[in-house]
C-alpha cells in the first residue's frame, strides 16, 4: 500500500481516480490535484459517491516547480501518476526528483512552440532517475502504452522474431455532436494534423497529413477508414524490438471530423503561435480549446465502442505466424462506471495498472523506462481485471 498524488482533472484524470479508489486496498492515500480545485472537488464528491471512497484535493499549477515541489513535500506520494497536459511532463518530472517522488504519465513530453512527438527529452532524464533510486515509467496509457505492452506479450509468448507491427486505432462512437475532440482539444488537434511518419527498413519515412488511408476491418465494427499517422509508441518499440522491419499506426477518421479539421486549419484555427486580438496575444488553437465541447462531458450521450490493437507478423519456431491482439470498449459502459467516455476509459485504466504494478514492486527500479521494457504479463492480467479484457487471433488476415 502507497500514497499516490494524481495531477490532471480531465476525462482521464475522472477515471484514474475513480480506477484508484477501487484498489483503496493497494493505493492508500489518494490526492486529485489540478489547476482549478473545484474540477478535482467535483470528481471526489463523485468517487465518494460510487465507492465510498474520500480522495483529497488541491489545487497546484503543473508549470510551477516549487509549487508542486512544496504540495510533493507536504503529502508525501510514493508516485505521481501525470495526466496533466505533455507541455508539462518535464517540470514534473524535475519536481519528482527534487522531492524524491516516483513518476508515470500516459503521454511523452512535446514542446508548446512546436508540435512533435519525441522520447529524447524524457529519456535525457534516465541518469537523473537513476543516481535518485526513482523509478519514471513513460507512456501508461492505451496507446501509448497497452499497444506496447501487447508488442512486449506477443514478443514473448508469440514470436521469435517480430517482423511487421501495425497499431489499429478505431473510435467507431457517436457522441452526437457536430465536432468535438475525444481528449484535449489543443492536443488531439496537434496530434493528427502534423505530417504521418512510419518506420521501414531501419529508417523514418515521412509522409503528407492523412496521405496514406484505408478501409481497415475491426471487430464487432466492420470496416472504417483508416489513416496513417505518427504516434509515439513507434519510437520506442523500433528501439526495443529492433527486428521490426515496418511499425505503423493507424487511425480512423470520419469524413465530417476531416472536413472540419481542414476548415479549422485553412482559418487559421489549429495555428500554435500567438497571434495578436483586441491588444492582447492570443493562440489560436487555446481559443478554439475554450469553444469546443469539454471531452470530460461527452460520456453521458456516447454511443458505440472503440477497438485498439496490434496485428503483427514475424517468425515462431522458423514459421512465418500472424497475430492480432486487441480490446474492445464501450462507451456506456465505461461512462456507467465512471462518468467519463470510453477514450478516457481507455487511456485511464492503464495509468491505474501502472500505478498498481509500480505499488506491487513490479515496475520498481531506478531509471526511465517505456512500458514494453516491463514484465507485461501481470499487467495483462489486470487489464482482464480491471475493465479492458483483451482478445487473441492467430493465423489471420491482417490487411482487413
Amino acid at each position: 500500500m502507497g500514497k499516490v498524488l494524481i495531477i490532471g482533472a480531465g476525462g482521464v484524470g475522472t477515471v484514474v481516480a475513480h480506477k484508484v479508489a477501487q484498489n483503496h486496498l493497494i493505493f492508500s492515500d489518494i490526492m486529485l490535484a489540478s489547476r482549478t480545485k473545484s474540477k478535482c472537488d467535483a470528481i471526489a464528491r463523485d468517487v465518494k459517491r460510487r465507492t465510498g471512497v474520500e480522495i483529497k484535493t488541491e489545487q497546484v499549477d503543473a508549470d510551477n516547480v516549487p509549487e508542486l515541489v512544496s504540495l510533493f513535500q507536504e503529502f508525501k506520494p510514493e508516485l505521481v501518476i501525470n495526466v496533466a497536459l505533455p507541455y508539462q511532463d518535464l517540470t514534473i518530472m524535475d519536481a519528482c526528483l527534487e522531492a524524491g517522488v516516483n513518476y508515470l504519465d500516459t503521454a511523452n513530453y512535446e514542446p508548446k512552440d512546436e508540435a512533435k512527438f519525441e522520447y529524447k527529452w524524457q529519456w535525457a532524464y534516465r541518469e537523473k532517475f537513476e543516481k535518485a533510486g526513482l523509478t519514471a515509467i513513460l507512456g501508461c496509457g492505451f496507446d501509448p502504452g497497452v499497444t506496447s505492452i501487447f508488442t512486449a506479450y506477443a514478443a514473448k509468448h508469440h514470436f521469435d522474431e517480430i517482423h511487421y507491427l501495425d497499431i489499429v486505432d478505431c473510435n467507431a462512437g457517436d457522441h452526437g455532436k457536430a465536432f468535438a475532440t475525444n481528449f484535449n482539444p489543443e492536443i488531439n488537434i496537434r496530434e493528427v494534423t502534423q505530417k504521418g511518419k512510419y518506420w521501414e527498413n531501419g529508417q523514418w519515412v515521412e509522409t503528407e497529413p492523412h496521405e496514406i488511408h484505408k478501409p481497415l476491418k475491426y471487430p464487432e465494427i466492420g470496416p472504417k477508414e483508416s489513416y496513417v499517422i505518427y504516434h509515439e509508441e513507434l519510437e520506442s518499440l523500433v528501439k526495443n524490438f529492433p527486428t521490426i522491419k515496418r511499425a505503423r499506426f493507424w487511425m480512423t477518421f470520419g469524413q465530417e471530423y476531416l472536413t472540419h479539421l481542414r476548415v479549422i486549419q485553412n482559418i487559421g484555427m489549429a495555428r500554435i503561435d500567438e497571434v495578436e486580438y483586441n491588444g492582447q496575444k492570443i493562440v489560436p488553437i487555446q481559443f478554439l480549446k475554450a469553444v469546443l465541447p469539454d471531452p470530460g462531458k461527452l460520456g453521458e450521450n456516447y454511443t458505440g465502442q472503440t477497438s485498439i490493437g496490434c496485428r503483427i507478423r514475424g517468425i515462431k519456431d522458423g514459421k512465418e505466424q500472424t497475430y492480432y491482439i486487441y480490446n474492445n470498449c464501450s462507451h456506456e459502459e465505461a461512462y456507467k462506471e465512471t462518468g467519463a467516455q470510453g477514450v478516457s476509459y481507455t487511456t485511464g485504466v492503464p495509468a491505474t495498472i501502472g500505478g498498481i504494478m509500480f505499488m506491487q514492486g513490479l515496475w520498481k527500479k531506478p531509471g526511465v523506462f517505456n512500458v514494453e521494457e516491463f514484465n507485461p504479463d501481470p499487467f495483462m492480467k489486470q487489464l482482464n481485471e480491471q475493465g479492458l479484457p483483451w482478445h487473441e487471433l492467430f493465423d489471420v488476415n491482417l490487411e482487413v
